[in-house]
């Protein structure tokens, strides 16, 4: 079976690492895009996993503006991987999710404006559908494996990519939350496009960490994770959540691909002669 592809933060990562020491760590990838973030080769219960760390191993060394997608989803497609599944840790716009509840969105709003979002630069490609956005077969898997963890787990949501690195304002909570955004933060897009782009299967998992500016009053307070936007006992139920995570990833590994059209997103231009079945070539790098 190929490589299921897990992308997350360093957090994240620190737990693999601990989990399942002894991991090939292949190191940044080269790529037509530049190099990758990290990559480790991991065996999890016998089932091969590769683990990007988007922010850095060590930390948050990279925000989510800076990320190299591009380049993360080629090294993903290039080692084998044709399922990712993406970590992250985004914040409510919808008061009734609960903070440390895992999410598996179902739709994405990306309100980002500087990234380099397509493969397809030279105009090979006309359009990729997007519904729906995440692989049904892998959100599947997802849902699934949030549930036998025992944690409250909410099927669909809308997650609104902003551009970051700052925090939006009460007003753009206000507007996201008038246009359906249900989430808010900043990395699943162009990360699933980019997935899409090669016929990657691509699903998220979110784990709630706090109510988005102008959800709730809270003081500021200075050296803290988001500045005081979530309290102690706040911060003890995200922890919670991501101590699932390897749980979580342990249960998606261990499940077969199911039935989905992801890998046929691009036949027409196949057929019609566009492009050719090496997925290096589509990119025209």
């Amino acid at each position: 079976m190929p490589p299921l592809a897990v992308v997350g933060g360093s957090g994240a990562y620190d737990l693999l690492a601990r989990e399942y020491a002894g991991g090939r760590n292949l190191g940044p990838r080269e790529t037509p895009f530049g190099p990758s973030a990290p990559i480790r080769e991991l065996e999890v219960d016998g089932s091969p996993i590769l683990f990007l760390s988007r922010h850095g191993e060590t930390g948050y060394h990279r925000t989510a503006r800076f990320v190299n997608y591009r380049a993360n989803v080629y090294a993903m497609r290039d080692l084998g991987a044709t399922r990712v599944l993406a970590w992250s840790g985004p914040g409510a716009i919808d008061p009734s999710l609960q903070i440390g509840q895992y999410v598996v969105p179902d739709d994405l709003l990306d309100e980002t404006r500087h990234r380099e979002d397509t493969y397809f630069t030279g105009g090979s490609v006309g359009f990729v559908r997007q519904s729906p956005v995440f692989c049904p077969s892998l959100r599947a898997a997802a849902l699934a494996a949030c549930g036998n963890t025992g944690t409250s787990t909410r099927d669909g949501a809308t997650y609104a990519c902003t551009e970051g690195p700052r925090l939006e304002t009460p007003a753009e909570i206000r507007k996201l939350g008038i246009i359906g955004g249900q989430l808010v933060g900043m990395t699943l897009a162009p990360e699933v496009f980019l997935a899409k782009e090669l016929c990657m299967c691509y699903a998220a998992i979110c784990y709630v960490t706090n109510y988005a500016e102008g959800l709730s009053e809270k003081p500021f307070v200075p050296g803290v994770l988001f500045e005081g936007l979530l309290d102690e006992d706040e911060m003890a139920q995200v922890n919670a959540a991501v101590a699932g995570f390897v749980d979580i990833v342990r249960g998606v590994a261990a499940s077969e691909p199911g039935h989905c059209h992801c890998a046929h997103l691009l036949d027409r231009y196949k057929r019609r002669g566009t492009i050719g079945e090496d997925w290096r070539q589509w990119i025209g790098r």
